[in-house]
Protein backbone atom coordinates (compact mmCIF):
# COMPACT_ATOMS: atom_id res chain seq x y z
CA UNK A 1 0.00 0.00 0.00
CA UNK A 2 1.07 3.39 -0.42
CA UNK A 3 1.75 5.85 2.21
CA UNK A 4 -0.19 9.25 2.30
CA UNK A 5 1.60 12.45 3.14
CA UNK A 6 0.58 13.78 6.71
CA UNK A 7 0.87 17.79 6.52
CA UNK A 8 0.99 17.66 10.40
CA UNK A 9 3.73 15.21 10.95
CA UNK A 10 5.36 16.60 7.31
CA UNK A 11 5.95 12.90 6.76
CA UNK A 12 4.31 9.78 4.96
CA UNK A 13 2.67 7.61 7.08
CA UNK A 14 -0.04 4.70 6.51
CA UNK A 15 -2.97 3.35 9.17
CA UNK A 16 -1.97 0.05 10.92
CA UNK A 17 -4.92 0.45 13.25
CA UNK A 18 -2.90 0.44 16.15
CA UNK A 19 -1.26 -2.61 15.45
CA UNK A 20 2.12 -0.71 15.24
CA UNK A 21 3.73 1.92 17.45
CA UNK A 22 6.93 2.91 15.92
CA UNK A 23 8.19 4.58 12.59
CA UNK A 24 10.52 1.92 10.73
CA UNK A 25 11.64 2.00 6.77
CA UNK A 26 10.84 -1.87 7.28
CA UNK A 27 7.19 -0.94 8.23
CA UNK A 28 5.08 -2.16 5.40
CA UNK A 29 0.98 -3.02 3.77
CA UNK A 30 0.67 -5.69 1.17
CA UNK A 31 -3.12 -5.16 -0.93
CA UNK A 32 -5.04 -8.03 -2.49
CA UNK A 33 -4.60 -6.32 -6.15
CA UNK A 34 -7.86 -8.28 -7.50
CA UNK A 35 -10.43 -7.55 -5.45
CA UNK A 36 -13.36 -5.49 -5.41
CA UNK A 37 -12.24 -4.08 -2.23
CA UNK A 38 -8.87 -2.35 -2.92
CA UNK A 39 -8.18 -1.45 0.48
CA UNK A 40 -7.68 -4.96 1.96
CA UNK A 41 -4.93 -5.83 3.38
CA UNK A 42 -3.64 -8.85 3.25
CA UNK A 43 -0.35 -8.56 5.25
CA UNK A 44 1.11 -6.21 7.28
CA UNK A 45 4.36 -5.70 9.33
CA UNK A 46 5.88 -3.30 11.39
CA UNK A 47 8.10 -2.21 14.50
CA UNK A 48 6.44 -2.29 17.88
CA UNK A 49 9.98 -2.08 20.39
CA UNK A 50 13.05 -1.58 19.78
CA UNK A 51 13.78 -4.97 18.19
CA UNK A 52 10.86 -6.50 18.34
CA UNK A 53 7.92 -6.39 15.46
CA UNK A 54 4.52 -7.46 14.56
CA UNK A 55 3.07 -9.21 11.55
CA UNK A 56 -0.66 -9.66 10.84
CA UNK A 57 -2.04 -11.82 7.79
CA UNK A 58 -4.87 -13.39 6.17
CA UNK A 59 -5.70 -15.40 3.83
CA UNK A 60 -4.89 -16.01 0.41
CA UNK A 61 -1.42 -15.68 1.98
CA UNK A 62 -0.21 -18.71 3.86
CA UNK A 63 1.89 -18.71 6.89
CA UNK A 64 4.87 -19.62 5.10
CA UNK A 65 4.82 -16.68 2.30
CA UNK A 66 3.62 -14.32 5.09
CA UNK A 67 6.83 -15.10 6.73
CA UNK A 68 9.07 -15.37 3.53
CA UNK A 69 8.31 -11.83 2.36
CA UNK A 70 8.94 -10.09 5.88
CA UNK A 71 12.24 -12.38 5.73
CA UNK A 72 13.13 -10.29 2.39
CA UNK A 73 12.33 -7.26 3.33
CA UNK A 74 14.59 -6.96 6.95
CA UNK A 75 17.08 -8.59 4.52
CA UNK A 76 17.07 -5.71 2.14
CA UNK A 77 16.98 -3.13 4.79
CA UNK A 78 19.54 -3.81 7.69
CA UNK A 79 21.32 -1.20 6.94
CA UNK A 80 18.38 1.76 6.64
CA UNK A 81 17.61 1.59 10.76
Amino acid sequence: KVPSWNEELEAYVLDFNGRVTLASVKNFQLTEMNSENQDRIILQFGRVAKDEFTMDFQWPMSPLQAFAIVLSSCDSKIACD
